[in-house]
């Protein structure tokens, strides 16, 4: 008898995920990428032949907004649909999994209300628009002085909670919540980029680079990220304090280029454009600077980890196949020895496809 057969659930089994030519880089899934990626082109750069397909958004618009739809809200709209309807699919697949199943309708309610209908709410009562599942360094405007100083300063209420939002999301409750469940409270749980990546990813997670090289480019290039705009930021504040400083054009220069190459080519267009080829998660491991720092707080000041019992590996590697991150977590399992890698999101999946319950998540 086959032992996985007997006890991996029928929705969870991905027998032909390697012949198939959506989900292994066939031509189907270049074409997918294509599509995609030209999206994303039109989106940030060329929206002008996406404004019919906006204009057929105009009652919600109007309904949630008090405006018409424009490219964003149309851009907002898709996204969080795709979430909605991709997260159905992992509530399906994982049903007999509690873990999968909380994670992902949190991932689908925090999409839905925190970034989609409660920002527009906020336009339509006149207010500028706010993300509550965003923070600094993912959302780096947010820090910068302009904006705290215009949200803590205001004599509106709500604005002033954004501001103190902003400011304890980024100082208090990373560091506090990192410690205690690792970065998957935010990666895996709340963050929207999270949230496409494990609903509209998934049927992907298989294609992340596993080798050596991809590790080693991961640690500087997201890094690298990182200590960027730790930079631009300091400079934004820089030209705050001192108008007339020499730097203070070259800081907002700074703050345009950044907001071009990794806001929106490398986020937008690689990040989710190339799903089908690269999996889902190469802007959360290779750019994001909020992983880059939640990966630095679980590796030397948290509890969670993933425990192994080596005894019990029977070395099928499903668990470093379908690791999204491009961990080999089989090699960990086969040494007995605990995961606590910068880079893992907790997602828990190496764990549910492990036919032998090698794996579990844990906070020691």
């Amino acid at each position: 008898m086959n032992y996985i057969e007997l006890t991996v659930p029928d929705s969870m089994r991905n027998h032909g995920t390697m012949w198939s030519r959506w989900k292994n880089r066939g031509v189907p899934a270049y074409l997918l990428a294509l599509v995609l990626t030209g999206f994303y082109v039109m989106v940030y750069w060329f929206p002008e032949p996406l404004a019919p397909l906006a204009s057929l958004l105009d009652p919600l618009a109007h309904l949630l907004r008090g405006s018409v739809a424009d490219r964003w809200f149309l851009y907002g709209t898709i996204y969080t649909v795709a979430v909605l309807v991709m997260g159905a699919r992992m509530l399906l697949r994982y049903r007999t999994q509690r873990y999968h199943v909380y994670r992902t309708l949190t991932l689908m309610t925090v999409q839905l209300m925190m970034s989609y209908l409660i920002p527009a709410l906020l336009a339509r009562m006149g207010s500028k628009e706010f993300y509550f599942s965003y923070f600094w360094p993912l959302k780096p405007e947010y820090l910068f002085p302009s904006n705290i100083s215009a949200l803590v300063q205001s004599d509106n209420g709500l604005l002033m909670f954004m501001g103190f939002w902003t400011i304890a999301m980024t100082v208090v409750a990373t560091p506090v919540l990192t410690y205690f469940y690792g970065k998957r409270w935010y990666c895996s749980w709340v963050c929207g980029c999270g949230a496409l990546a494990e609903t509209a990813g998934d049927p992907f997670r298989q294609n992340s680079d596993k080798t050596l090289a991809a590790w080693k480019i991961e640690r500087w290039m997201v890094h690298s990220v990182l200590a960027t705009i730790v930079a631009v930021t300091g400079l934004i504040w820089w030209a705050n304090i001192d108008p007339t400083s020499p730097i203070a054009p070259y800081a907002h220069e700074a703050n345009r280029v950044y907001g071009f190459l990794i806001g929106s080519v490398f986020s937008g267009v690689i990040g989710v454009g190339f799903y089908p080829l690269m999996g889902a998660r190469v802007w959360c491991r290779f750019g994001c600077p909020m992983a880059a720092v939640l990966g630095l707080l679980q590796k030397y000041a948290s509890r969670f980890r993933i425990t192994t019992n080596g005894s019990q590996c029977i070395s099928c590697g499903n668990c470093s196949t379908y690791c999204e991150m491009g961990i080999d977590v089989r090699a960990y399992a086969q040494r007995g020895e605990d995961i606590k890698r910068a880079s893992c999101v907790g997602c828990g999946v190496c764990a549910t496809v492990c036919p032998r319950g090698v794996l579990k998540l844990e906070n020691h």
